[in-house]
């Protein structure tokens, strides 16, 4: 990747032996690492002298390589799992949270929430409760966005300046309500890198997936062969258009429960 571009990495839950998932679909658990394999992974940057940043951090495209770490949801290995191997490799990251889940079995409660922003990462927005936000009413929207910075803002006594859209879903009045809100930037899930020519509020993230290995997640980190995944995800994003959300999520579900059989 050159010093210039950067690739944000897109996280969600880590599984740690003996404890259960938040979800079990299939559509989930594809996107959920072992704790074993992410430690591998922030291992492997370490030793190629690739920062690992927050969103904020990352944001300037400093000359020194680097990468953004980005966790969304909000579940309770944030803290108890992702944390530690972040801060024992000395890395930084942004946490979006889903206020709504706070509490919630699997989840961070507001004390875990407290402790992982008093370690000093950053903490973003995941909206109120995790709808496909271009699906919703501008009313909603409002609640799911404005509504859920300011919880967070009461709750930790600081400004969030992050946002980033369930499933990636989003519409132009995603943007401007995130803008009207106060948000700086908002984060997508388009396989892109990001550079300081790319818009605050399309930013690009890669997510990654269960059977990724560690050649791929190298090759992910340096920005290599991302036209392709682009090219699949316009693709599946023309399927969405066509069939909307509902249908489109019930037919992948259906796939990916055959593949497990």
């Amino acid at each position: 990747m050159s010093s210039t571009h950067s690739v944000f990495l897109m996280y969600h839950e880590l599984e740690m032996e003996g404890r259960p998932l938040c979800q079990l679909e299939p559509g989930y658990v594809r996107y959920i690492l072992p704790h074993a394999t992410f430690a591998k992974q922030m291992a492997w940057l370490k030793q190629q002298g690739i920062d690992g940043k927050s969103v904020t951090q990352t944001l300037d495209f400093a000359s020194h390589p680097s990468v953004a770490i980005t966790f969304d949801d909000g579940s309770e290995t944030d803290l108890i799992c992702a944390a530690p191997v972040l801060r024992e490799a000395g890395f930084g990251a942004t946490f979006y949270i889903t206020t709504g889940f706070l509490g919630k079995r699997g989840y961070l409660s507001t004390a875990q929430l407290r402790e992982l922003d008093g370690f000093g990462f950053e903490i973003g927005c995941h909206s109120m409760t995790h709808p496909y936000l271009s699906d919703i009413d501008q009313q909603q929207l409002e609640t799911e966005i404005t509504g859920a910075k300011q919880t967070l803002e009461q709750l930790l006594g600081h400004n969030i300046g992050h946002f980033s859209c369930p499933g990636g879903r989003y519409d132009d009045r995603t943007l401007e309500t995130a803008r009207r809100a106060g948000f700086r930037t908002v984060a997508t899930s388009r396989y892109s890198a990001n550079s300081l020519s790319t818009d605050r509020y399309r930013l690009g993230r890669v997510a990654l997936l269960r059977d990724m290995n560690l050649d791929e997640f190298g090759e992910l980190c340096r920005g290599r062969g991302l036209w392709k995944k682009r090219a699949t995800e316009v693709a599946r994003s023309t399927v969405r258009n066509l069939f909307g959300n509902t249908i489109y999520d019930r037919v992948r579900a259906h796939v990916l429960e055959s593949r497990r059989h």
